[in-house]
């Protein structure tokens, strides 16, 4: 091997002779055309590499295969297609993405975690072949590994946590949803070893108790992301245990959680300033006291899901248009308290002109046309549903688009019933009545 010339071997330069006669090849440094390829994705980088010798060799150099996905090229490769790419790579890997690849498995991941132990970011959500032997190998050769998607990779269990906790120190962000065999025991050797853990999504881990949070609260101070949705059997204590431990959160999902109450809204009030985004759907729970401390403390909120959230009025409403102004997503289906007075309030708060984009009323049956008159001057306002919203009309909803003409409005008018056919026995439904 001659000489490197920004990662090219130099005896790679030497196949580009004379007698290659594209301009381009002639006219541009070949350092440059590398430089040109580094920029393009992995189909235009595989044409590319069947036009001439000299483009292929370009073409496939390892130092333009740095970020790989292949969700958007192919995703029913098999386990040697990996095994080729991390040959090619090398070192040079830093990002790859398997997303939806079903049919890679434990022994391509071997391959690629011995040859490509640099990699810093890696997506192997929905590989539903991979197991605890993934996990171990990556513990074992990529001590670099930051950020790591198993998402609904359902045989994963502790002992693939306990692995990574002992390789891969630097793991900032771990995505587990719906691999529901972990618990307690996998999350405490994680949160151990994991110090710098900025970003956990554990929703469908339904093994998960408060156990399992007391150990996020007490050894993860950098966590800014949490997603628990669905691990219906926490509660206050475990969470309000994240609240005191994690003050940097900034996202915090715990929809399906139904045994929490105001107590969680009162702790992410004193303890979590820097809250943005909450979603607590079928949260049944929780009040508009708890929604008054948090307004009160927590002024960076963006988005908010208070879907199902059946027990708010408008009193919520009022404190939110008061004290978040930077709100630009807000759901409030099946709020069924919520009327024209909260959206008038909305309407005018200091989110609303600038700010808010989405606002989404389905099964509120109390709001009418009013509340499409009290959102036209949210001049930001890009979206709004309101499927079963009976006071809601067309003529309405033209009102609101002569203000905001570019907005998408998800409205249901349920089909008007023909009447009995005369002298039949049988009722005459329109087809969509059939279908309903």
């Amino acid at each position: 091997m001659g000489k490197e010339v920004n990662g090219v071997s130099r005896s790679r330069f030497e196949m580009f002779t004379n007698s290659d006669e594209a301009v381009i090849n002639k006219k541009l440094p070949k350092e440059l055309l590398l430089r040109i390829f580094s920029f393009l994705d992995v189909v235009t980088l595989c044409r590319c590499a069947q036009v001439s010798r000299s483009w292929n060799v370009l073409a496939l150099d390892g130092s333009n295969w740095q970020r790989i996905d292949l969700f958007d090229f192919q995703r029913d490769i098999e386990g040697r297609v990996v095994e080729n790419i991390s040959k090619r790579c090398g070192g040079f890997l830093r990002k790859l993405s398997l997303r939806g690849c079903l049919g890679v498995g434990d022994s391509a991941l071997r391959t690629f975690s011995q040859n490509c132990r640099n990699i810093e970011l890696l997506s192997l959500n929905g590989c539903t072949k991979i197991t605890d032997s993934t996990c171990n190998s990556l513990s074992k050769f990529c001590p670099k590994l930051k950020h790591l998607d198993l998402a609904s990779c359902t045989s994963i269990t502790n002992l693939s946590l306990k692995a990574l906790s002992e390789g891969c120190p630097l793991l900032e962000q771990l995505n587990i949803s719906w691999c529901d065999q972990v618990t307690k025991d996998g999350i405490q050797a994680l949160v151990r070893s994991c110090p710098g853990l900025k970003g956990l999504f554990l929703k469908g881990c339904t093994q998960l108790e408060d156990e399992a949070l007391k150990h996020i609260g007490s050894h993860c101070p950098e966590l800014v992301t949490l997603n628990l949705q669905t691990c219906s059997q926490i509660t206050d204590e475990g969470l309000i245990t994240i609240c005191r431990g994690c003050h940097r959160l900034q996202s915090l999902c715990v929809s399906g959680c139904a045994n929490i109450t105001d107590a969680i809204l009162h702790a992410l009030g004193q303890n979590c300033p820097r809250l943005r985004i909450l979603e607590v759907a079928r949260c049944s729970q929780l009040t508009d006291v708890g929604f008054t401390t948090l307004a009160r403390n927590c002024h960076e909120l963006e988005k908010m899901d208070l879907e199902e959230c059946v027990q708010i009025t408008d009193g919520t409403l009022i404190q939110l248009s008061i004290h978040c102004p930077r709100l630009q997503v807000l759901s409030l289906s099946h709020c069924e308290l919520i009327t024209d007075d909260g959206i008038r309030h909305l309407g005018s708060g200091p989110c609303a002109h600038d700010r808010l984009e989405v606002i989404e009323l389905d099964n509120c049956p109390l709001i009418t046309d009013a509340s499409l008159e009290h959102l036209k001057s949210c001049h930001s306002l890009d979206r709004i549903e309101l499927y079963d919203c009976q006071q809601i009309t067309r003529a309405g909803i033209k009102r609101l688009r002569t203000h905001l003409p570019n907005i998408k409005v998800h409205a249901y008018f349920a089909p008007v019933t023909p009447p009995p056919s005369v002298g039949g026995s049988r009722q005459r439904f329109c087809r969509c009545c059939v279908l309903l």
